[in-house]
């Protein structure tokens, strides 16, 4: 009986190693050194940048290329910022993003796609206004360094391009001389510095 006990945690133990799960590691984005900025068409002539204070995310691979990388990443809406405090207030509103009924904005990575070198094709499901919709992200991967301290970092920069009225975010009419007031595409560039979980 002893000798199947261990005959079968053998074979469970080898399937873990075998599926990777033993082999997964975990990385959780440094705030501190990582930022999630956006910019939108303003009157037609020129651009609006912001971007978010507050925001958590965490990456899970088990390959040294990020290739099979499932990713988590959350943002606290009502830390928008465009360093216009009548703005960021009307952003926080019902006309854009309502803060108050819908806190967070959230990314759940579907796929990470190597398409060779330091570059990648991130998809996944983002939910804003409780809206969910598959996005693209281009992804530039800036390497892994070990610290003096003995963990590891990991760096990325992703970029896409929403359109903000396929979330519910219709705020925003069309000027007598043409064109939109606040434009329909927002740019979205975020910049992370992850650090390996011990």
């Amino acid at each position: 009986m002893k000798k199947q006990v261990f005959m079968f945690q053998l074979c469970v133990v080898a399937l873990l190693f075998s599926s990777g799960i033993v082999a997964q590691t975990k990385w959780n984005v440094d705030r501190t050194h990582s930022n999630v900025k956006f910019s939108v068409a303003h009157m037609v002539v020129s651009e609006v940048e912001g971007n978010f204070k507050m925001f958590e995310g965490s990456l899970v691979a088990s390959k040294d290329n990020f290739s099979d990388a499932v990713i988590n990443f959350s943002i606290d809406v009502a830390s928008v910022n465009t360093d216009n405090e009548s703005r960021d207030k009307h952003l926080r509103s019902d006309d854009f993003f309502n803060a108050e009924k819908f806190p967070k904005i959230t990314f759940v990575g579907k796929s990470m796609k190597s398409l060779g070198g330091n570059k990648y094709k991130l998809t996944g499901d983002m939910t804003m206004r409780d809206v969910t919709k598959t996005v693209d992200f281009d992804v530039t991967y800036g390497g892994k360094i070990q610290t003096d301290q003995g963990g590891f970092k990991s760096g990325f920069k992703a970029k896409t391009t929403i359109d903000r009225t396929q979330y519910g975010v219709n705020f925003g009419g069309m000027l007598k001389a043409g064109g939109l007031a606040v434009g329909n595409n927002v740019d979205i560039v975020v910049n992370v510095e992850l650090n390996q979980a011990k």
